[in-house]
This record gives C-alpha cells, structure tokens and sequence, in this order.
C-alpha cells in the first residue's frame, strides 16, 4: 500500500506542476486588476466562476496534501505512538545557594 501511496504521490506531484505551469498568466493578471482596475469588478472576476483548469489544480493540491499526510503517518518510527519520548531525562539543577567554602583548619603539629 505505501508502494502505491508514494506512485501516486509522485504521479499528483508531476501533474501538479504541469497544471500550473499550463495556466500561464491568464487576463487580470497585472497590477491593476488587483486593485480594482478594468473589469474586475464582478463577485468572481472577469470570467465568471473557476474554470475546468483551476478545478483541476484546487483536486490535485487537495490530493497531493493527503498523500503527504498519509505518507508521513506511515513512515513515523516503528513503535512509537506519540513524537514525545515516553521517559525524560532528570535535570541536574543548580545548588539553590551558594556555598561557601569550609573554613581553614589549622595545621596540626607533631
């Protein structure tokens, strides 16, 4: 099954790229369009709702991120269940005062 998940993973991927780069820069696609300038002023813009083209690449986005999803969940590490690791290490904390050093002792005589 993960064979077949990552095929159509790269199969998405290709065509993904070859439907974007198919649209090409349609018209309203200056500057001006983006501010209201021409005849962008409809709800949808100048053409009307989304094309076969753009429905095509909203499909194939949609399936490539679940792929990547799917994928991801296959591939974690074997036998973990959750990405935080189940035992944490103690920290070593610091001395909460200073200490001081131990006062000198005079040397005994023989």
């Amino acid at each position: 099954m993960v064979t077949f998940l990552v095929f159509l993973h790269v199969v998405v991927c290709l065509a993904l790229i070859v439907i974007v780069l198919l649209q090409g820069s349609g018209k309203g696609a200056e500057m001006g369009a983006s501010f209201g300038a021409g005849a962008s002023q409809t709800v949808f813009g100048a053409t009307g709702g989304q094309s076969f083209i753009g429905k095509l690449t909203t499909a194939a986005a949609v399936i490539f991120m679940l792929t990547s999803l799917i994928l991801a969940y296959f591939h974690r590490l074997p036998g973990a269940t959750s990405v935080m690791p189940e035992t944490v290490a103690p920290q070593q904390t610091a001395p909460a005062q200073p200490t001081a050093p131990a006062p000198a002792q005079p040397a005994e005589k023989k």
